[in-house]
Order: structure tokens, then sequence, then C-alpha cells
């Protein structure tokens, strides 16, 4: 049996779903309120100054610190059936889909949030790895509970429930830097795929 470990945004999508959800669940003041505090940590992430990770950490806690548990978990379940599939690449789809054919472990390994991306990975089977919404006693507590999955710690997080061992083979699928170390964890160069499928 092979591992095959696929990157979301980017790779599977045409987009930063991460960004489409903020723009989908956050109410409209609280996105125009949000833009103007967020444009120092913006225009510096634009400008390579602040990492993605940050900056996705900090729009997280501004977005949701507060916010019912089950009101946001409805709002990703609608998002992911409804509006997910939109940005869905259908090349990308199709590899999904031979890997499961072939029987081998899919797992999506993603920066994006468990609020949508966990009904969504439900609905087409496969398994997940991503930045974890933290809460209390049914209130969002604006963090996440593992930290943000990108980088460094995508690799981490799936040494942590993987063994390589017990595949023949692991193939990765990523699409930027963020992804260099989940794509290092392929178990050969044409096993390793950046931006593309064939």
């Amino acid at each position: 049996m092979n591992l095959a470990l696929f990157d979301f945004d980017g790779t599977i999508t045409h987009t930063d779903t991460f960004t489409q959800f903020m723009l989908y669940a956050v109410p409209k003041n609280r996105l125009r309120l949000g833009k103007l505090v967020l444009l120092p940590t913006l225009i510096k992430y634009k400008l390579g100054v602040e990492k993605g990770r940050d900056i996705r950490a900090k729009i997280l806690h501004f977005a949701f610190k507060g916010v019912d548990e089950y009101r946001l978990q409805a709002k990703g379940q609608a998002y992911a059936y409804h509006i997910l599939p939109k940005f869905l690449r259908p090349s990308a789809m199709q590899r999904l889909q031979w890997h499961k054919d072939r029987g081998d472990t899919v797992v999506i390994v993603s920066a994006s949030l468990n609020i949508y991306l966990k009904p969504w990975c439900e609905g087409h089977g496969l398994k997940l790895i991503c930045t974890e919404v933290d809460t209390k006693n049914g209130i969002v507590t604006g963090f996440s509970k593992q930290g943000d999955c990108s980088s460094e710690r995508k690799q981490q997080l799936v040494m942590s429930q993987y063994n390589m061992d017990d595949f023949d083979s692991v193939y990765a699928y990523g699409d930027t830097v963020e992804d260099n170390e989940l794509l290092a964890m392929a178990s050969s160069d044409d096993k390793r795929f950046y931006q593309y499928f064939d």
C-alpha cells in the first residue's frame, strides 16, 4: 500500500480557500474592521516580511475569537458542501481518485481549517491533517490547537500519525514553498509533484 499526501489550497483547488472562507463566514462589518486592523500585517505579508502562518493566525484570532463553536461548524459544513466544489481542480480530483482506486491511503495535509476541510474530506473518504480551530466550552478561542499546519509542521504532524516504513511508496503533492517539507517526504523524485499531476 502507498501513502499519498496532498496539500489543499492551490493544489487541489485553484484558489486560497482560507481567504474565501473568511469572506463567506465572517460578518461584513467584522470584515471591514479586520481589513483596517490587519492592514499593516497584510502589507508586511505582501512584502515578504510576514510569514503566511503568522498572518493566518492573526486572521483566525480576529475573525472567530468568541464565536459559538456550533454556529461556526454549521458555516463550515455549508461552505464544504456548497462553495468548495466551485474551487476544485478536475485534474487534482482525478488524481485523488486514482490513488483511492489503487487502495492507497490518501491524506489531505493543509494549513486551512478543519471547520470546512473535515466535512469535505469525510464526504470524499479522505484522511485529514490540518490547522484545527481550538474551542473551550463551546466557544472558539481564536487559536489553533497544534499551530498552523504549514512548512515543517506539515511534516511533523504526518510523521506523528504515520510510519513511513508501513508503506511501499510515498507520493507528495504541493504548490508553494510551504509544501517543501511535505514534498521532501516523497519516496523518490518521480513521486514528488510540484504544481502538476502528470
